[in-house]
């Protein structure tokens, strides 16, 4: 099986023995962030693999010479919340996925941040027992060891059962998120949805997620953008929006931890320049 994921503009990058295997074509033709990141003018299949060797390079990623310690990659990226919320005993363990390992349990702040600094839309992976070991040597628990399976339920039900309670999960379905509310209300604890990887996401799934999430990123959604009421907005090209007070709490929490001068101002949310947005929006 290979490892299969989205990334820059929602391409679809299939790779094999720490290769490139194959390339689909994006989804968006320009974000800013990828501009001042990667200093790309064009979203096109040929940087997405370069892209893609990049991650291969720098982080191992998908190979057996899988790092954890990148850091931060964008100031309000969702496992950057996570990781302050974390260190700040706002919650008390995660359910996220990686690569080489799918769904992973976690209580350790470096290693939810080290997993998912450069993580886009993961799809598919197989199980690379150095990424296992690695996360394992850190105090993450791998979900499905034998298949490396992406279960975001079975990784909420698994981090209750170590009695964690107040859990932070990442969701990409409106029907994934049913499942853990249900959970959540049937079990008593505090759950954290984050919503990513959205680009693409039609009318009604984006109704259905942006009212079970507490924070929820923009991406490059035209959906997202249209229908969010937020409490609260951080960033405005690929901006993430607060829909709960406990995730204005978490993204405010996570504004402490930044270095570079923060504006706090009100205004009618959300707020997006349409010189800054990913073009075109899907």
């Amino acid at each position: 099986m290979p490892h299969i994921m989205e990334l820059f503009g929602k391409t679809r990058v299939v790779v094999k023995d720490g290769k490139v295997a194959e390339v689909g074509e994006p989804v968006a033709d320009w974000c800013l962030v990828f501009s001042k990141f990667s200093n790309v003018s064009r979203l096109t299949a040929d940087e997405a693999k370069k892209n893609m060797e990049y991650r291969i390079h720098e982080l191992g990623m998908f190979t057996p010479q899988r790092r954890f310690d990148y850091g931060v990659f964008v100031n309000f990226g969702a496992t950057e919340i996570m990781m302050t919320a974390l260190a700040r005993g706002l919650i008390d363990s995660t359910v996220t996925v990686c690569d080489g390992a799918g769904t992973v349990i976690t209580n350790n702040p470096t290693l939810v941040q080290g997993m998912g600094a450069l993580m886009s839309g993961l799809i598919e992976t197989e199980p690379i027992t150095e990424i296992i070991a690695g996360i394992e040597s850190r105090g993450g628990i791998v979900l499905d060891k034998e298949k490396a399976g992406i279960d975001q339920k079975g990784g909420l039900i698994k981090a209750y059962e170590l009695g964690f309670k107040r859990i932070a999960v990442s969701v990409v379905s409106p029907a994934e998120a049913e499942k853990l509310r249900l959970f959540e209300k049937e079990n008593d604890i505090d759950l954290t949805l984050i919503g990513a990887h959205l680009t693409g996401i039609k009318c009604r799934e984006a109704e259905e997620l942006i009212q079970k999430m507490d924070i929820i990123t923009g991406c490059a959604s035209n959906m997202v953008r249209r229908l969010i009421h937020p409490l609260l907005q951080a960033g405005t090209s690929v901006p993430v929006f607060a829909m709960t007070q406990k995730g204005k709490e978490l993204i405010m929490e996570r504004a402490k931890e930044i270095d570079s001068p923060i504006l706090v101002s009100t205004a009618e949310l959300p707020v997006l320049p349409e010189h800054k947005q990913p073009r075109p929006l899907r």
